[in-house]
């Protein structure tokens, strides 16, 4: 893996500061919960910028590779999404920082068949709902406290590798392969992602709410095929 997405970089232990959670065993092979947290020392001179996802058995290894931009990276990291696992495997999760370091975590992980698991959802409810998003929210939102959403995408995320009973086929390749968010006109985070996300994308990200503003999210398919959608955020001064 080191080789394929960071060629000639050095990579550092980083238990120390990275924590990688994910099942043991996963009740859901195509549904595997996992969630990235990185503390950075207020005082580090550093903050994290990138953090790439990677299954290391999948046939796609690359989950996401989040590109952060709010000073919520400067504090720490917490990302969350939902993955496809094809077989007992390495998860890992490599932090990039803004002065170039690279560091990484990893879980073990006992699951198979997740990449060529039948869709949950019949193709006419997929395209029924294509591209539909839901964005939770706390209730409280503090101005200028780091905050955690979580956006919810639907889409169908064909992996290419999933038989379709039917038509004695597989069903082609179908998935999102950006995701951007960003807040009063500002970026928060960039994410590419692949084939080894979960159908119906789900993603929890932290941002600062400092003002009243529009929080955008543009979410871009293999058909590229784009998606929009926006919600306000109105912060409370803090108490």
């Amino acid at each position: 893996m080191r080789e394929i997405y960071f060629p000639d970089r050095k990579i550092e232990d980083g238990a120390a500061f990275i924590t990688l959670e994910a099942p043991y065993r996963a009740q859901d092979a195509a549904l595997v919960p996992v969630s990235v947290k990185a503390t950075v020392p207020r005082d580090a001179g550093w903050s994290i910028k990138t953090v790439t996802l990677l299954i290391d058995g999948n046939p796609v290894p690359l989950a996401g590779k989040f590109h952060l931009f709010d000073e919520a990276g400067g504090g720490g990291v917490e990302i969350s999404t939902r993955v496809r696992v094809n077989e007992y495997t390495l998860i890992h999760a490599v932090a990039e920082t803004s002065d170039g370091r690279l560091f990484s975590a990893e879980r073990y992980v006992k699951a198979a068949g997740g990449c060529s698991a039948p869709a949950m959802k019949n193709p006419e409810q997929a395209m029924a709902r294509l591209g539909k998003m839901r964005m939770n929210l706390p209730q409280s939102l503090p101005v200028g406290t780091p905050v955690t959403a979580q956006l919810l995408v639907s889409h169908p995320n064909h992996s290419g590798m999933q038989f379709d009973q039917i038509s004695r086929t597989y069903v082609p390749p179908y998935f999102v392969k950006s995701i951007k968010v960003s807040y009063a006109g500002q970026p928060v985070m960039d994410v590419e992602t692949d084939i080894s996300l979960s159908e119906d994308p789900s993603l929890h990200f932290t941002f600062v709410p400092k003002a009243a503003g529009e929080l955008d999210v543009q979410v871009l398919d293999s058909k590229d095929d784009v998606y929009t959608g926006e919600w306000p955020v109105t912060p409370q001064p803090a108490s």
